[in-house]
Parts: C-alpha cells; structure tokens; sequence
C-alpha cells in the first residue's frame, strides 16, 4: 500500500463518505490516480465505490473496519508476529488487528499453521503462497463472518496450542475484557481452554469502551499488543496483574 493510498484511508476513516474530486484535491493528485487508488483499495475490500464518491462500510463489516486505522492496526499485527515460532500452530480468532497478523504469519514464511473460527480470515488469505489454515466448522454468522456455536467447541477441542490471539470490544477493571456477541465469546473460552496462553490484540481506544458480553477476564490474559494511546491507569492495571503490555 503506497503512502497516498494510506492517507486516503486516513481521510475516509474520519468522514465515512467522500467525493472523489474532493479526494483528488486533498490529496493533490488527479481524479484519475485517485480512482486507480480507489480501484485497489476496493480490491483489499477496504473501501467502496458510491456514485462518484468512496465509501467505507458498516463497522461490524471486516472489510471495513480493517481501513479504520490501517497502519496502525498492521504495527501491532506486526509486532505480535515476532513472538510467534517457526511451525507453530497458533487459534486465531476473529478481529482486523487479528486478520493482520494472520496475514503476516502467512506470508513470513515460518510454516505457522493457522487454526480459526473466522471465515473472513481463511477467505483473505487465500492468496497468500504460505498460507496454513485450518477452519473451525459450526454455526455461519454471515455479518462477522464467523462460526460459532457447539461444533467449534468440539473442534477446538481437537488442538492444543501455546498461544490463542484474540480482539476485544472493550474492557474495564470490573469485568476485564469483554465482547459485543455471546456466541461469539463463547467460542473465544473454547479455544482458550486448548490454548496455554491468550493474547490480546487491540487498539487502544477499546481501551475507554465497554462490551456488552464477558469475553476474558483479566487472569486468563498473558499480554495485550497495542498502541501507545492505552491510558496509563489501564495499563499500569494490567502491568500490576502479570499481564504485558506491548505497544506498537
């Protein structure tokens, strides 16, 4: 992705919706190369094309939240990768900061086998040549794309691995981390029942947000991968609990 090509991520994360002559004349270009840029972003399933204007999606879209944020997301996709080892089987579950980082284990060349319960994220990489899935069958939610229910407990059940990442809708003190769907965080404890380890992977502003449903409390968490908006309450919290906080 070109640096343009960010900054217009950048500029449709703050206004949703904008005229392409409008983005042309921000960004200093020709309509022309801002539509060769739309054109590409659409292909990644970041933005899409209304009329003569760009648009980003619902958020409870993947494709759309993924361009909320981009560059920051992909830091800290980037910098929870280095903990994860050549030929590691690892539960990655649904998320944009979790896709990311599905994307860059796929393309690292380590031979990471990749076990979830999101079909978004076994459909974005299908074209990455070092690709490993394995897919998680149940229940088809087709907003989040993701599966849920008694089948991904059954086979979740049939792997044990070191590391679980996981995203958060938001978190306080009182409940830890929390989700916005129950079956959704029901099958986040299922795999963090086969998982010796749970990572956390999240932008900061989740971090004054609050869930509607119990995702994971604050003892079954190892680390939180981040960036450096985490309020400093938040993160001494977690620091004074055992739980490590990485900021990207």
């Amino acid at each position: 992705m070109t640096d343009r090509q960010k900054r217009l991520l950048d500029t449709l994360t703050d206004q949703g919706r904008i005229e392409v002559s409008a983005l042309a004349g921000l960004l200093g270009v020709s309509q022309v190369t801002v539509r060769k840029d739309l054109e590409a972003l659409g292909k990644l399933g970041l933005i899409r094309r209304e009329h003569g204007t760009a648009v980003l999606g619902s958020s409870d879209d993947l494709n759309s939240r993924l361009a909320y944020h981009y560059e920051q997301k992909k830091r800290i996709a980037k910098l929870a990768a280095a903990c994860v080892q050549p030929g590691e089987t690892v539960f990655i579950e649904s998320g944009s900061c979790c896709a990311l980082l599905a994307e860059e284990l796929a393309l690292s060349g380590l031979g990471v086998m990749i076990v979830t319960n999101s079909a978004f994220i076994a459909g974005f990489l299908r074209a990455a040549p070092g690709a490993n899935v394995v897919l998680l069958g149940g229940s088809y939610q087709s907003s989040s794309q993701v599966l849920v229910g008694p089948l991904v407990r059954t086979c979740a059940g049939q792997f044990f691995v070191d590391k679980l990442f996981v995203g958060t809708d938001g978190f306080s003190p009182a409940s830890g981390f929390t989700g916005s769907d129950m079956m959704r965080a029901e099958a986040v404890r299922a795999m963090r029942r086969q998982a010796n380890r749970a990572i956390v992977l999240t932008e900061s502003r989740k971090f004054v947000s609050q869930g509607v449903v119990p995702l994971l409390e604050v003892r079954e968490v190892s680390a939180v991968y981040t960036d450096g908006g985490i309020p400093e309450e938040t993160e001494r919290y977690l620091l004074d609990r055992g739980v490590a906080v990485l900021k990207a």
